[in-house]
């Protein structure tokens, strides 16, 4: 049973998306709408819209769309009931008693309940005397009993299907733990993913076990197996012990390698460390930074492998607002086996110490050139350049002088070169913006009109036509004069179709009216629609002038081809539509 329109619209009443949307991204305000940096992909220039009008939001720069419900849902990565309660609970509406069924809904709470009693069976596991291998690697490797127990951590024993047999008996079903990834099936029959293995399960912000990592406890391979993406998980979203370092009340987070190095900080007292799960970082995880810290410590090991992970770090946040530090680590190859050897104050002192990701990268660039000769201080200094050629007009003085005075240049002859080769950047970024959008409305038009067998002029007349529909609604007494057959099947047939139902039952249809119906993609389409639309002075006009583009373009397609008929052929034709 699908929630009512009546409550629905209570919630709407009760939920304002700007204080929904605030609480996430800092908006500014222009005029009757409010703009702020994109959660739903990287950018530095404002392209997410607020409009309270329409209650609804829209990404110019991603086309990520919808209402509060939407919002709420991809964000905090919940299916539609479960951000529907979010909004309820936050707003103090009761949720209707209507048996609502959602099986995804249910399955993902299945999931939810069988990590938790597979997290506690790990726990107990390895603290019974079956399971001392387990506890005696953690010990060894410096954690105490409390830490342990504060991240739940436990282990898998070397049985093949134990902890199957252990969740059959909590009432679980087979077909459930194979979609938590628990277990699977084999040649023998059905079996423990993890086994003979240390656990850290994987905490989402609101309090869920969402997955599990598992490491070997000798040199094995393969070293790590983690849980692979389920419907409550996908790795290349979550941070590892967020839960924990979103409550530390520092305005930084710490940025590790693995699960191991958060742990010992957080033993140590850096309770704001936290890491990706699994993965190398993404950009999903960047933005999930940028919610909860304004500057990020980025403390990846001192290797090969890890210096990599920390140069794409600083590209992936130089995408956005976040801080960078970066620390010289030096002792140790990471923060775990530094915090043993020299201990929490020594580390601190090194966290302190770091530079931002400017120094950082000119640091670097000095390490690599040779500084005695003339063509290695140029060199040196054009690389330079392009490092600073985005920085703030006080950074780039600051470090211009310290650069003119460390190589005997005159001050004002690097700041002639960075004015060249900024404007020379500029002009060339601005000419590969403007291709890549031309190229890409050229892709869509013609992906859309290949796919729906309509022309590009027909695409924007429907796109009006259900804008005008859901700004306007009294333009549905002029539906009669359109032919809807001559509407593109799939996401505008079934816009235009739930419109008019809708109307018909004595109901305004509103965005939020379309939550239940719409996938995100075609949720963030008609968001676009409505950002587009605007207000129309003569919109009854406009919709008479769509309908006729829409009727007159379904006719030329549909129009017989009677070139090359023979004149018997004609004859019949003409009979057969008079």
């Amino acid at each position: 049973m699908a929630l009512s329109d009546a409550f629905l619209q209570d919630l709407k009443m009760k939920t304002d998306i700007n204080d929904i949307i605030s609480s996430y991204v800092s908006l500014k305000r222009r005029g009757n709408t409010s703009v702020g940096l994109c959660p739903f992909h990287n950018e530095k220039t404002p392209s997410f819209t607020v409009y309270e009008d329409t209650q609804s939001f829209y990404c110019f720069g991603c086309g990520a769309g919808g209402d509060a419900i939407g919002f709420i849902k991809r964000i905090e990565n919940l299916d539609y009931i479960d951000a529907v309660k979010t909004l309820a609970q936050r707003a103090g509406i009761q949720m209707p008693d209507e048996g609502y069924d959602d099986s995804l809904a249910k399955k993902r709470r299945r999931i939810l309940e069988l990590n938790r009693a597979t997290a506690k069976f790990y726990h107990n596991f390895l603290m019974s005397d079956d399971g001392r291998i387990g506890l005696d690697y953690f010990l060894n490797r410096g954690l105490t009993k409390k830490t342990i127990n504060h991240f739940g951590l436990g282990y898998a024993p070397n049985n093949w299907d134990l902890l199957l047999k252990h969740l059959k008996s909590e009432g679980f079903t087979i077909s459930e733990m194979i979609e938590a990834g628990v277990v699977k099936k084999g040649n023998k029959g059905y079996y423990d993913i993890f086994r003979n293995r240390v656990m850290t399960p994987i905490i989402d912000v609101r309090g869920n076990v969402i997955a599990f990592g598992g490491r070997v406890l000798d040199d094995s391979k393969p070293k790590y197996i983690n849980t692979a993406d389920t419907l409550v998980y996908k790795k290349t979203n979550e941070l590892f012990a967020l839960n924990y370092a979103k409550d530390s009340g520092d305005e930084a987070l710490i940025l590790c390698e693995g699960y191991m190095d958060v742990i010992a900080m957080h033993q140590a007292g850096f309770t704001n460390a936290v890491a990706g799960c699994g993965t190398a970082l993404t950009s999903e995880q960047v933005r999930l930074v940028s919610r909860y810290a304004k500057s990020v410590i980025l403390a990846y090991d001192c290797d090969e492998a890890g210096q990599k992970a920390l140069n794409k770090a600083i590209s992936l946040f130089s995408q956005t607002d976040v801080k960078v530090k970066i620390p010289s680590l030096v002792g140790g190859k990471d923060p775990d086996e530094i915090i043993k050897t020299y201990g929490r104050d020594k580390f601190k002192a090194m966290l302190e110490g770091a530079s931002n990701e400017i120094e950082f990268a000119l640091l670097s660039l000095r390490k690599n050139s040779n500084l005695n000769t003339t063509q290695g201080k140029l060199d040196f200094l054009n690389e330079c350049i392009k490092v600073l050629d985005k920085t703030t007009p006080i950074e780039q003085d600051l470090y211009l002088s310290r650069l003119a005075e460390e190589l005997g240049v005159e001050k004002r002859s690097i700041q002639s070169q960075l004015d060249s080769y900024h404007s020379k950047r500029v002009r060339n970024d601005k000419r590969r913006e403007y291709k890549s959008i031309v190229e890409e409305s050229v892709k869509t038009a013609r992906k859309e009109s290949y796919d729906a067998s309509v022309s590009t002029r027909q695409i924007k007349a429907q796109d009006r036509l259900l804008g005008l529909l859901l700004l306007y609604p009294d333009c549905t007494r002029l539906c009669d004069k359109l032919n809807a057959d001559a509407l593109s099947e799939g996401f505008v047939r079934k816009v235009y179709d739930f419109i008019i139902a809708k109307t018909n039952d004595g109901l305004k249809p509103d965005l939020s009216a379309f939550g239940q119906i719409l996938t995100d993609a075609e949720m963030g389409r008609l968001s676009g629609i409505i950002a587009r639309s605007g207000d129309s002075t003569y919109a009854k006009k406009e919709f008479i002038d769509c309908i006729d583009v829409i009727n007159s373009e379904y006719k030329k397609r549909n129009s017989p081809d009677i070139s090359g008929m023979s004149d018997d052929d004609f004859r019949n034709l003409f009979k057969s539509n008079t």
